[in-house]
Parts: structure tokens; sequence; C-alpha cells
């Protein structure tokens, strides 16, 4: 049997504290008492309380003051108010103030112990659901990547026994399932958490530029190298290095890649100095390696010293029952970077999130929210402002995605239509209620060639 709750008894008169902590004792509550406010603050600072039963009317510190005083000291304490005077006003104002409930005296032993054990009760439930919504978020979570999808939790378990060791990583996935944020998650749960995490996209820089950008180089080794720089393969020491696009190297460096994996160690450019290397490799590539080492364009040996623990995120079209969960994610970040009151996306906006095949992923739900939030003008966010292009439909006009794209178009006709009889075609109360400007509205009229005799 649980242990109850403790209490503590805040009364002037000695013949109701010592009746109060009898009788909530015999309920089985472990109770201590105060004759004066400051006498139940220097107890409040010592231990912590469950509730506080506090006396309105007090000589010096009221119970007003010490519910005032108390809250900060111990916030998830509930406080009681206890008075003879029972009026509206004392009773709006302690509530006000964040009083549970009040009593009036005399009251009987039965009506204390009902509202306690109520109170009791509402606090066990309350803590019950923190601790599994802290349960629940484990779940859903890995760092920053959150899901509640089969698909992902097998991710998110492959990812964190990845992260135990020290082996090399490749994460595949289609651009913008969040392949750098997987391996940054990685890296914060590794043993290698203190260092750095260096991450270098190898697609977005010519093949001697990424040579310098990896290895470093010494100076003269090239027009413009003035001075000696370190590459990313020192600054990573003792940290991960995230090599995005993996699949874009040339064959150059793709065997200068295998050699530091294989003796790990490596050369400047225009250097002669053999520099030892001590970091964690995580590659991650949208190509398909296996096919790249069939056509001869990727090295097969460097595949297999890359694919040790292959991880492979799946699109967000596979996984639709993230979306209400990232949309709730992506708008507390968004409410808080643009000071915006950001609450939820309406009904029919989220099933249009819903429909959508997402080609970009994760990445573009994100930026499909954003653009949303900056066109906004309420809190909730509406058809009106999410900018989705069709999916891109393939074989007969006819098709379930070609239908599939006309409804979400029509919905939004339909939803705009509904607003602008509703307000008799006022464009600028029209407008409003959709939450949008009126040149957005006069541009979905257009666009939707809709007319007024409709």
């Amino acid at each position: 049997m649980k242990p109850k709750a403790s209490v503590l008894v805040v009364d002037d008169e000695e013949i109701v504290r010592d009746s109060l902590a009898s009788w909530l004792e015999e309920d089985g509550y472990r109770v201590d008492t105060a004759p004066d406010g400051p006498s139940a603050l220097a107890k409040l600072a010592e231990r912590a309380y469950a509730i506080l039963l506090v006396d309105l009317k007090m000589p010096g510190m009221d119970g007003l003051e010490v519910l005032t005083k108390a809250r900060p000291m111990q916030p998830d304490a509930a406080v009681i108010i206890m008075t003879a005077y029972a009026t509206v006003d004392t009773a709006v104002q302690a509530m006000k103030q964040g009083a549970y409930d009040y009593l009036v005296k005399p009251f009987e032993p039965e009506e204390l112990s009902l509202m306690v054990g109520k109170l009791t009760n509402a606090q066990a439930l309350q803590q019950e659901n923190v601790l599994l919504r802290k349960a629940l978020k484990r779940q859903c979570e890995f760092k920053d990547m959150l899901s509640k999808s089969p698909k992902m939790e097998a991710v998110f378990e492959l990812a964190r026994t990845a992260a135990k060791s020290n082996s090399t990583v490749l994460v595949l996935g289609e651009s913008g399932t969040g392949k750098e944020v997987l391996a940054r998650a990685i890296h914060a749960e590794s043993l290698r958490r203190e260092g750095p995490f260096v991450g270098v996209s190898c697609a977005a820089l010519t093949e001697s530029l990424l040579e310098s950008e990896l290895f470093g180089h010494e100076k003269g080794a090239f027009t413009g190298a003035t001075g000696s720089a370190r590459g990313k393969f020192e600054i990573a020491a003792g940290g991960t290095l995230f090599l995005d696009e993996i699949g874009d190297i040339s064959p150059k460096l793709q065997l200068d890649l295998l050699r530091v994996l294989d003796a790990k160690e490596f050369r400047r450019v225009g250097g002669t100095q053999l520099i030892k290397t001590d970091v964690r490799i995580i590659a991650a590539t949208n190509r398909d390696l296996k096919k790249l080492v069939e056509s001869g364009t990727f090295r097969e040996d460097l595949y297999y010293r890359l694919n040790v623990i292959p991880v492979t995120l799946p699109p967000l079209r596979e996984r639709k029952e993230d979306i209400p969960l990232l949309v709730d994610h992506f708008l507390a970040q968004l409410r808080a970077e643009m000071h915006k009151p950001l609450e939820a996306v309406s009904k029919e906006a989220m099933e249009l999130l819903m429909a959508h095949e997402w080609p970009g992923n994760v990445r573009e739900l994100r930026n499909v929210l954003e653009r949303a939030a900056v066109l906004t003008r309420g809190p909730i966010l509406t058809p009106l402002e999410l900018d989705l292009t069709p999916p891109v439909v393939s074989g007969s006009p006819g098709g379930a995605a070609a239908e599939g794209a006309d409804s979400l178009r029509e919905m939004e006709r339909r939803h705009i239509v509904t607003t602008l009889k509703q307000h008799h075609w006022n464009i600028t109360r029209s407008a409003k209620a959709l939450g949008i400007d009126r040149v957005t509205l006069y541009n979905k009229i257009k666009r939707y060639q809709i007319r007024e005799d409709e």
C-alpha cells in the first residue's frame, strides 16, 4: 500500500491544530503543524508537503499571505484555505491566488476527509499522467527526432545500439528525412558526445576543395594556399565526422577515404607528415549505393567499409501517423521563433497535410508550416495558408492520385466559398475570418475561378 500524502496544518488556535492533525492522522496522512505564517514557511523550507491546510485569519501573516509566499517555494503543493468569515470575496481572492478550495469553520471531520481524499486522488492521477507522458516521450523521441511509427521506433532502437559502439554508420534515406539529425543524435548518445560533431557536404564542393576540406593542406599546396590549414579529420578528433551525400564523391577521394578508414592516418594536401586520426565516421546518402557499386561508379570495398551499421530512414509518406506529432513539434518551434500565438492547425488543414505525399519529407513539412505561420493572422493554420504542390501523377489523369489532388484543391475551394457566403462576399471580413490578407484572398478567388453567383 502506498504511503499517504504529507499535510501541513497552519492555524493560530492550538485546539484546532491538534483536532485537525488527529483527524488526518486517523486517515493515514503524515501531519505537521505550525502556529503561524513564519513557522509554516520555515517548515516549507525544510520538507515537501502535498497539501497545506491554512487558516485565513491569523495574527501577523494571514492565510492569503502564507499562500502567496508558499507558491514559489512549493508550487506543486495544494492549498486549502480555512475560514470562519466565509464571503464570496475571500473565496474568490483565495482561488485567484492559487488555492485549491476552501472550508468554512466549523466543519465536520467527514467534510475534511472527503476534500483531502479527493485532492490526494487527483494529485496521484496527475503524477501518474506525468510519468506516462514521460515514458511515452521516451518511446517517441530520440534526441531531436520524434515518431510513434513502428518503422521509426526500429530506427531509434538500432541507432541507440549503434551509438554505444565506435563502428561506422551509414544512414540511408530520401532527401529531407532527417539523416543529419539522426547522425547528431547518434553522436549525442555515444561515448564521444563530449567531442566535436563536424559535418561535411560531399556534393557541395569540387574534388580539390573537398580534398582540402577533409584532409587540410600545407602552405603552397595550391594557388591561394598562403598558410597551412587543418582539415575536418583533424578538427573532429575525438568526436564524430559526418560525411553527407557520400555517394557523390569522386573515385580519387573514394580511394583516399578508404585508406584513412583502414590505416587511421592521412597526409594533408601538399604535406609529407602522416597524421593519426581518431574520429567516428557517420556517412549518409540519398542514393542507392548498391546500384552505384554495380555500375562501377562507387568502390565496392569502400561501400563495405562504410556499411558496417546501415540505418535506413523511411520517407514521411510511409509514416503519416507521425504528421500530427511533427506538426505540434514544429508549431512549438515556430511559436518561439516568431513570437506568434500559433496554437494548432485546423481539421481541414490537417486533412490536407495527411493526404499530401511529401516528396521533400520532414524538411518539406517544416517549410510548409513555416510559410503558413508567416502568412496567418490568427492562432489556427487553415488550408488557405498551406502551399502544397499537388503530387505528380503517373498514368492516366483519371487515376487515384489525380482524384486525390483534385479533392485537395476542391476542399480549399469549398472552404473559401463557404466563408465568402457567410460574410456576404465582404472581402475584408472574409479574409480576416480565413486568417489571410485581402490580396491573398483575391488571388485564391481568381485561381479557383470563384463567382459571386455561386
